[in-house]
């Protein structure tokens, strides 16, 4: 599950009970620094609160492929096939830019800032704003892959598996997402 030992921490877990019912194996890392972890919620909240949902995810699912992140990559991109997409749509969209013009820049640039914010020019910007995105929206974008950025980066220095209830999404999006480490099989 996580190459760390965290707390075992009853009411911890209790608030922070994933809405399927189980506790989720990054709420049982954070258990560790539960401040790290309000603080987390409070920010990745805000970021998502500021942007339209469909663009929050494709940015995040684009910044998690990059980073090689299977926990964050199964996570949004079922939240992907739950309300926008088919699974083999997101399946897809985690290799292939999509065909839309504007949704494939945003991904593209969630990708650039994850990996290597500072090879970030005017002109990427530019090309974004020539596309219809205002500067909050190219602010909401970076936000969206640098906070990703975190969230990965921790989990899988920690060794952090994502959840076994991730075996049960269909296989053609399991397999396109499950892009670093394996799903927990526990």
């Amino acid at each position: 599950m996580a190459f760390i030992s965290t707390p075992d921490d009853p009411a911890f877990f209790d608030a922070n009970r994933a809405a399927a019912g189980h506790v989720p194996n990054f709420v049982r890392t954070f258990a560790a620094r539960p401040a790290v972890f309000e603080a987390w919620k409070q920010l990745n909240g805000a970021i998502k609160e500021s942007m339209d949902l469909r663009r929050y995810e494709l940015a995040t699912l684009a910044a998690a492929t990059a980073l090689r992140s299977s926990y964050c990559s199964l996570a949004h991109g079922q939240v992907l096939a739950d309300k926008f997409y088919t699974a083999d749509e997101v399946a897809a969209l985690a290799g292939e830019p999509p065909n839309d013009p504007v949704d494939r820049a945003v991904m593209a640039f969630a990708r650039q800032v994850a990996l290597g914010a500072d090879s970030v020019t005017q002109a990427d910007v530019d090309q974004l704003k020539a596309l219809g995105l205002t500067d909050s929206d190219v602010l909401d974008v970076a936000l969206a892959a640098a906070a990703r950025a975190f969230f990965s980066k921790t989990l899988d220095a920690t060794g952090t598996q994502p959840d076994s209830v991730f075996n049960s999404l269909p296989d053609v999006l399991r397999t396109a997402l499950t892009v670093g480490r394996p799903i927990y099989s526990g």
